[in-house]
């Protein structure tokens, strides 16, 4: 009688924290992902401007980085962690958020 050997194979082994960092320091520049809870444009900092007249948001000293746009506005779609975002009421003139993206 033959008998026939069933294939089977370990369960994979959990990725180290290490080993998934070391992984994304070896992508290309342009696709880095940063870490999920990081504050990579410092929205955190101008938090204290919601519920603000938009005439209070401070001129930025890098411009390239900011976006200040109504929140019924269109904007482009493209997704930088590195960008600020402050969204206002077109109507009111009050920020209604402030975010990364």
């Amino acid at each position: 009688m033959l008998a026939v050997a069933g294939c089977s194979s370990s369960p994979p082994t959990p990725t180290a924290p290490r080993v998934v960092e070391e992984a994304r320091q070896n992508q290309p520049v342009g696709t880095r992902m940063p870490p999920i809870n990081a504050d990579m444009c410092k929205a955190g900092e101008l938090q204290w401007l919601i519920g603000k007249p938009r005439t209070e948001i401070p001129v930025p000293v890098d411009v390239v980085t900011r976006r200040v746009v109504c929140t019924t506005c269109p904007v482009t779609e493209d997704y930088s962690p590195y960008r600020l975002n402050i969204f206002y009421n077109q109507q009111s003139g009050i920020v209604e958020r402030v975010s990364c993206g």
